[in-house]
């Protein structure tokens, strides 16, 4: 696999969530056919637009090559923040991956402890009565702890969740909190409890991204499909929501494509790039 190909510049910068944005679990033909459309017409946009591509996705680097395989895609990015953005990688032309030094200095900095996180865990449970469920199906990352908290009622859930930030903040933890979506494999009715460095995460991805590409804010676009990539989508000039986002991310984000996935990223994609082409003939 290799990555796309582009100019040694950077005029353009385009972030995707993975999980059910640019990849869709459920997989059927039509899907996997738009997918390699969307591929085709992102290296287009990499050579005549100098655009770099990255993600910023929760799963871990091996789950993202492994999803890449099944869907049968033959590119990577030129960027992939993975574990909600506690890792970042650039990828060199051949495919090969190269840790971002510089971001890894940020996370070590940053104090993160999992002796903290797992003091906080039997806290909320042993003083609030509020339990959390380890995500076990993929194992921990180094600098991100996964649960999941299932919703009660929802007038327990408003003050469990407010309980959740509130330690959190207090300890230094960063929190993403968001509902999952179980068409990427979560369970219903449960809320995403990750734990990570304070200062990190999808948006301060794109904040690093934005600075060392040097691409000006103008010309920046993500995708995503849950509440966990709003900050993200807001840390651009296009940000864009899917079709197949969760009600969810949908009652706190206006602006939503009109199609799913990568039906709904072209849609986007050739609007904007039809329009700079005819304002730069």
């Amino acid at each position: 696999m290799r990555t796309f190909q582009t100019a040694q510049e950077t005029h353009h910068l385009i972030l995707f969530d993975f999980d059910e944005t640019y990849y869709p679990h459920e997989r059927t033909p039509e899907q996997l056919r738009m997918l390699q459309e969307l591929e085709e017409y992102l290296q287009l946009l990499a050579w005549r637009h100098q655009v770099k591509i990255g993600f910023a996705t929760g799963s871990g680097l091996s789950h993202i090559e492994h999803k890449m395989t099944l869907a049968g895609l033959s590119y990577l990015p030129h960027f992939i923040g993975s574990n909600l953005g506690t890792e970042l990688w650039q990828v060199e032309p051949d495919g090969q991956l190269r840790h971002s030094s510089a971001w890894e200095k940020i996370i070590r900095l940053s104090g993160f402890s999992r002796h903290a996180v797992e003091d906080m865990v039997s806290e909320l449970k042993s003083v609030y009565g509020i339990r959390l469920h380890e995500q076990t199906q993929f194992g921990q990352a180094r600098y991100k702890m996964n649960y999941y908290y299932y919703a009660e009622s929802p007038t327990k859930t408003a003050y469990d969740l407010t309980i959740i930030r509130q330690l959190a903040f207090n300890q230094g933890i960063g929190l993403n909190l968001n509902a999952c979506n179980p068409k990427a494999g979560d369970p219903e009715g449960a809320y995403d409890v990750d734990f990570i460095p304070r200062g990190t995460g999808k948006k301060t991805v794109a904040d690093f991204l934005i600075s060392s590409t040097k691409v000006p804010f103008e010309r920046t676009i993500a995708f995503g499909d849950s509440g966990n990539d709003l900050e993200m989508l807001k840390a651009v000039k296009h940000g864009y929501l899917l079709q197949n986002a969760t009600r969810e991310a949908k009652s706190l984000y206006s602006r939503v494509a009109p199609y799913p996935y990568a039906q709904g990223i072209l849609h986007v994609l050739s609007g904007l790039f039809s329009q700079e082409t005819n304002n730069n003939p």
